[in-house]
């Protein structure tokens, strides 16, 4: 098999033979990777976007590794999809050379480890079926529309006590996503296969990427938390497909720009005590009066039914000062909302926080960047103290005049 190990926005020398050539081509756009012919013969310069983990294509093996250690990348994922407690933080300490899959796997074993210690989730379903004795209660209405004067068998619904529940569904479907990858370390695929073994009994669901759904928790469940959220991540960025050429691909892929502003968003909006519908990205905002333009702000809070702060969020790292384009941008989208200012959120940076004072518009911008090669409690002490400066900006929006 052929391997090509990438770093993320990092250009890398490979030796690819036309086949293989071929064989990447249709990924490349998934990969967000860049192909430059060399002077060399047969070898190409391979330049990773944001996208970061590993694919099978065929006999082809790709990883892309984070320029942050993997453990910070999963804690920053995980954290985004609610799968996170102040406790966990331990959990989160990787080799900085550990392949992402790999981690990944070994992350996601030892949670399920830790959640099955107290014995499987069970939980209440309720289930309408026809048996031939009654359960629960008769659905007269169904009983007669499919089985007229036929006595047996019984339409009824009722409660089952259950472990094929949600949560260990979400469980059983990452480990078969998981399962389906090239895994090196035999001991991952053995500890593996005894996770799978213990949801024998629950059924198996495909969850589209798109469509994982949440878990409520609470104190009965809370156990589960870690596990759901790291399954909801792994189904939400697992691709196995068979549609794009004659190749089987299968992998983890994450987009770093997801994964930065979906994290940056609801670690604000927790730390601000917001709902998702006050504090959300917005689609679809309107730029002109007559609406021909829309606007999509990435983090935006509203009260009453009006918006009181807006801010992006950009994976990239902020070097003298933010990038013009981001900074038009966000006077576009302070203008059209009618406030007095924006944040712009950076990955990193080499200087400390701006404020733009915009000419002859009042208008005042701020740029912060985050440091996310901390501890992750310094990430979030870090969105703590960027709270702040969110409160500071909505509490300068106009107030509406009364009618």
């Amino acid at each position: 098999m052929k391997r090509l190990d990438l770093r993320e926005y990092e250009p890398t020398e490979a030796q690819l033979g036309s086949d293989q050539l071929a064989t990447l081509d249709p990924h490349l756009s998934d990969l967000r990777i860049t192909v430059e012919r060399t002077r060399k013969d047969h070898t190409w310069l391979l330049t990773p976007g944001s996208t970061v983990g590993a694919l099978e294509i065929g006999d082809l093996s790709v990883t892309i590794r984070p320029k942050l250690d993997i453990g910070r990348v999963l804690f920053l994922a995980s954290y985004a999809l609610g799968g996170f407690r102040l406790r966990d933080l331990e959990h989160f300490h990787y080799p900085e050379q550990e392949e992402p899959v790999e981690a990944l796997v070994r992350m996601f074993v030892e949670a399920s480890q830790r959640a099955f210690s107290r014995g499987l989730l069970h939980g209440y379903r309720t289930e309408a079926e026809a048996l031939h004795t009654v359960r629960g209660r008769i659905r007269f209405a169904d009983q007669i529309r499919r089985r007229f004067a036929i006595p047996l068998p019984i339409e009824v619904r009722y409660d089952d006590f259950t472990e094929d529940i949600l949560p260990n569904r979400l469980v059983k479907a990452a480990t078969h996503a998981l399962g389906g990858m090239r895994l090196r370390d035999p001991d991952s695929r053995r500890k593996l296969a005894r996770v799978q073994a213990t949801l024998d009994n629950v059924a198996p669901v495909e969850f589209p990427p798109n469509e994982v759904p949440e878990v409520t928790f609470d104190r009965l469940n809370e156990h589960y938390r870690e596990v759901v959220g790291l399954s909801r991540l792994i189904l939400r960025h697992s691709t196995v497909e068979t549609g794009r050429g004659p190749v089987r691909a299968s992998g983890f892929l994450m987009d770093m720009n997801r994964v930065f502003e979906e994290f940056v968003r609801r670690a604000l909006r927790e730390a601000l005590r917001l709902t998702e519908r006050e504090f959300r990205a917005h689609k679809n905002l309107p730029f002109d009066v007559a609406g021909n333009v829309d606007m999509e702000p990435d983090l935006s809070w509203w009260r009453d039914g009006r918006c009181v702060f807006v801010g992006d969020a950009k994976y990239k790292k902020l070097k003298a000062h933010a990038p013009n384009a981001d900074l038009y941008q966000m006077l576009a989208y302070t203008t059209a909302l009618d406030l007095p200012g924006g944040l712009l959120i950076y990955a990193k940076g080499e200087r400390d926080p701006a404020i733009h004072e915009v000419r002859n518009s009042r208008k005042r911008l701020e740029v912060f960047a985050l440091d996310l090669a901390g501890e992750p409690a310094e990430v979030l002490k870090q969105i703590s103290d960027l709270a702040d400066r969110v409160q500071d900006l909505a509490s300068k929006a106009p107030v509406p005049r009364a009618a």
